[in-house]
């Protein structure tokens, strides 16, 4: 790996942090609120596998960068505009089939993603992924299999299942969205290309939509910004909740 290539590292690991650390906090919220005991432990281990992979690359992201600043950090002592996450993760829970459509397609993408990344010729980038993907095929199964069993459920768990993916459909485009830094580090074999991944993601996402008798993603104005530090209202709030302690108390260490 070349300095520019280790340098363009750091806002990979970063968005690859972010991603799962607010879709791990916003998981979180449910503890307590799901449908039943088993969901609410199901959706709670989920949030505590994100969180792990948060703590992966966030650490690696503060490593890279040299200035101090570990995981905690990164998570606690950052504004919104500092956060590279993708739109989809920030967006509220809404009733549990908004979240699952947020789950699916955002965990669908994941899995895809992580395999790709474990040919990374960045070894730590590329053990990270192999240690992740395992977690998320199973983010992934359980998000698919929900979908199904709300969408050729009852009439209403159709119409709630067919809302969330239409409410989650408009931020789908930015995760395959590449940019200057992804070509370059790409090219250095760091990188994933994730304009590739389309066509699975596509074919995967069809096949359970079928499956469970739901109608094709519909055609939405895309968003995105949320790579650049431009997000939607939600962030801020999960900030304030998340960062409160830190925030209140800045000294403090766990």
């Amino acid at each position: 790996m070349t300095a520019t290539s280790e340098s363009l590292l750091v806002p990979f690991a970063l968005r690859l942090g972010d991603d799962a650390l607010i879709l791990g906090q916003r998981l979180g919220e449910w503890c307590g609120h799901a449908p039943t005991i088993e969901v609410d432990l199901a959706l709670t281990n989920l949030s505590l596998d994100l969180i792990g992979q948060a703590t992966l690359f966030l650490d690696y992201a503060g490593k890279l960068e040299g200035k101090g600043r570990d995981a905690d950090r990164l998570a606690f002592r950052r504004d919104a505009v500092d956060f590279t996450n993708c739109l989809l993760v920030e967006q509220p829970n809404g009733d549990f089939a908004q979240t699952i459509a947020r789950q699916f397609l955002y965990s669908t993408w994941q899995q895809l993603y992580l395999n790709a990344l474990a040919d990374s010729a960045d070894d730590t980038l590329a053990a990270a992924a192999v240690k992740c993907v395992k977690e998320v095929a199973y983010h992934a199964r359980f998000a698919a299999e929900w979908v199904v069993r709300l969408g050729d459920g009852t009439e209403e768990s159709h119409r709630r299942m067919s809302a969330g993916l239409d409410w989650m459909s408009r931020f789908v485009d930015e995760l395959f969205e590449m940019e200057e830094a992804d070509r370059a580090l790409l090219a250095a074999g760091a990188g994933v290309d994730k304009a590739a991944l389309r066509p699975a993601w596509d074919a995967e996402v069809a096949r359970v939509l079928k499956e469970a008798m739901l109608e094709a993603l519909p055609q939405r104005r895309t968003l995105t910004g949320g790579r650049l530090g431009r997000h939607t209202e939600h962030l801020g709030h999960i900030l304030s909740e998340m960062q409160f302690l830190q925030r209140a108390y800045p000294d403090a260490v766990w």
